[in-house]
């Protein structure tokens, strides 16, 4: 094994989605990314092949990001207060609460919806934040970066 890393690198993030082209464009929007080459939407009028598979997401610059996987069922998460946990939730940061702010009413125009608002912090943690869902129910957190 080389290094702490074994030689592994971390690649993408891969949701499962029933519909992984709302799902993709719901994040590509949310976060500014782009498709990969050739996963693009197809033109109207078009069958959209790859998004009924796989497409994949990246940075402007070209780093993969997200990763979206077309099922045929998906239990989407109940959690907290069902029986179907997370498994799995993306951290997404900004830098004020102003700008937490701009975020919610984007991710609620998008099709995300609210799942717990944590604005006020509390003694116990300092930290801003509000929990979400996409339109597949995956959990994700926006929260006010410290520092």
């Amino acid at each position: 094994m080389s290094g702490q890393g074994g030689g592994l690198r971390l690649v993408q993030t891969v949701l499962d989605s029933t519909d992984a082209r709302r799902l993709a464009e719901f994040y590509r929007s949310l976060l500014g990314l782009v498709y990969r080459e050739g996963d693009e939407p197809p033109p109207e009028g078009e069958p959209d092949e790859r998004g009924r598979d796989w497409l994949v997401l990246r940075t402007p610059e070209g780093l993969p990001q997200l990763a979206v996987q077309q099922v045929e069922r998906l239990d989407a998460p109940t959690w907290p207060d069902g029986p179907v946990p997370q498994q799995m939730h993306l951290d997404l940061s900004v830098a004020s609460r102003s700008e937490l702010h701009v975020q919610h009413e984007r991710v609620l125009a998008l099709g995300g919806s609210l799942l717990a608002d944590r604005e006020e912090p509390d003694e116990e943690d300092d930290e801003s934040f509000r929990v979400y869902r996409d339109p597949d129910g995956h959990p994700f957190c926006v929260f006010v970066a410290q520092g």
